[in-house]
């Protein structure tokens, strides 16, 4: 399953799996980052979860579409193509994206795993609108409210507040980097307590569905 259809489906997920799942896409964004590298368009449905061999709950990062060397984002600019189409997914877009700044690095990177923690842990958008500039304007200026408090899911308040963190409008108040973000996700939940034993029960009861 993509992120999108998982939470669709079978509704969110524990704090325990999502911790599980988002340490998986640090892994992936690090080695982006590691060739310089900006994914640009981090969303659940960007992110696929899988059976893969004997291992479950394997997370693959794809649709490298629109990334882009954080050396050459000065040469773009803008968040607009010549036929204006936004770059990146409006629900997910960091605020300096939607500023159009040219300056882009992977702290964007880290602002849309934030978003897509709480899609995981709440099943719900960290803003919503009627058109993608109003999304981009909340992005871009609004204060997001605490995933606990928009889902009965029991949320750790250090998960919150990392959530929160990745969700700074300023990059430097952000974690730093994918591999922070994984140490600090490490940090606020064991590593042990979502296992492949979880993981495939899990996946026995749905993947039928």
């Amino acid at each position: 399953f993509d992120l999108d259809s998982l939470v669709r489906r079978t509704g969110p997920v524990s704090a325990e799996r999502a911790v599980y799942l988002l340490r998986q896409v640090c892994h992936s964004l690090s080695e982006a980052e590691s060739c310089g590298l900006v994914h640009r368009d981090i969303k659940p449905a960007n992110i696929f979860v899988s059976r893969y061999g004997e291992d479950f709950d394997f997370v693959k990062v794809l649709d490298f579409g629109i990334v882009k060397p954080a050396r050459d984002q000065a040469e773009t600019g803008t968040l607009m193509t010549q036929g204006h189409a936004i770059h990146g997914t409006p629900a997910f877009i960091a605020p300096e994206q939607a500023l159009g700044r040219a300056d882009l690095d992977g702290r964007a990177d880290i602002y849309s795993t934030g978003c897509v923690a709480y899609w995981l842990l709440t099943g719900q958008l960290v803003f919503s609108g009627e058109t993608p500039m109003e999304l981009l304007v909340h992005h871009a200026h609004t204060l997001p409210v605490p995933p606990s408090t928009r889902t009965e899911l029991p949320i750790p308040p250090a998960l919150d507040q990392l959530v929160l963190a990745c969700l700074a409008k300023d990059p430097a108040e952000r974690p730093q980097s994918a591999r922070e973000l994984s140490h600090r996700l490490a940090a606020v939940m064991n590593a042990d307590t979502w296992t492949q034993d979880h993981a495939r029960d899990w996946w026995a009861r749905h993947q039928s569905a």
